[in-house]
C-alpha cells in the first residue's frame, strides 16, 4: 500500500519562508511526477509545483520565483521550498504523486500565513 506522509506546515509571518516535505512509502517501483496543490477555504485545489522524475518543474504564475520544488529520487521524496510568504499563500497544501499511474494523495498539512 502506497502512502504519502506530509510535514512541514505551520504558521508564518508574511515574508517568512516554510519547507514542506512528503515522502512516499510502500512498495514503489518508479514514482512519475510528483507536486504540490493547495486548497484555500472555500476556492478550489489548485496546482502549486510539480516536477517530473528527470526534474523538469512547472509552477504557477502565483507562486514563481517565491516557491522551488526539489525532489530524491532515492528517498520517493519531494520538497516545497516556501519564501517569501504572503498571507493569500495561506492554504492547505497536498502532496500528489503519480505511482505506477494511479494518483495519490496525502493527507494535507496547513500553512497560515498571517500579515
Amino acid at each position: 500500500q502506497v502512502q504519502l506522509v506530509e510535514s512541514g506546515g505551520g504558521l508564518v509571518q508574511a515574508g517568512g519562508s516554510l519547507r514542506l516535505s512528503c515522502a512516499a512509502s510502500g512498495s514503489i517501483f518508479s514514482i512519475n511526477v510528483m507536486g504540490w496543490y493547495r486548497q484555500a477555504p472555500g476556492k478550489q485545489r489548485d496546482l502549486v509545483a510539480q516536477i517530473t522524475s528527470g526534474g523538469t518543474t512547472s509552477y504557477s504564475d502565483s507562486v514563481k520565483g517565491r516557491f522551488t520544488i526539489s525532489r530524491d529520487n532515492a528517498k520517493n521524496t519531494v520538497w516545497l521550498q516556501m519564501n517569501s510568504l504572503k498571507p493569500e499563500d495561506t492554504a492547505v497544501y497536498y502532496c500528489r504523486s503519480v505511482i505506477h499511474l494511479r494518483d495519490y494523495w496525502g493527507q494535507g498539512t496547513q500553512v497560515t500565513v498571517s500579515s
